[in-house]
């Protein structure tokens, strides 16, 4: 008779199982401190960069008139309103971790989650 399972490959069982821990918590706790400010485009044109961190309502005006409201709150970007027929990007889901998208295609908006770290490099180079 064989022996099927092993002190070796208990050992080995461990060490799979810890790797897929640590896998797993370096993805989880980097999508939930990544993001830090939400970019938002129209048409490829930067409208603005706002934090993450502050609570605030952004009407995004296209022809002078407000196309669509980015609401955030709770340190999540989500759009709570358009006024596109199809309403596709109302129903996505709210946005907080680095390069995560609501994208809104009638108005040619994109709200994207972005590091708050590449931004302030950015700006201090810029300055």
């Amino acid at each position: 008779m064989e022996k099927r399972f092993g002190k070796k490959d208990l050992i080995l069982l461990i060490v799979i199982a810890a790797a897929v821990l640590a896998v797993w918590c370096l993805y989880h706790f980097r999508a939930q401190t990544a993001g830090g400010q939400v970019e938002i485009t129209v048409d490829g044109e930067t409208y603005g960069i706002y934090s993450l961190d502050e609570d605030q309502e952004i009407s995004i005006e296209i022809d002078g008139e407000v196309r669509n409201t980015l609401v955030i709150r709770d340190h999540e970007a989500d759009m709570t309103d358009a006024d596109c027929p199809d309403q596709l990007c109302v129903d996505m889901k709210a946005i907080s971790a680095e390069g995560e998208t609501i994208v809104c295609l009638p108005h040619k908006v994109v709200a994207e989650v972005i590091s708050s770290d590449e931004e302030s490099e950015f700006d201090t180079i810029a300055n």
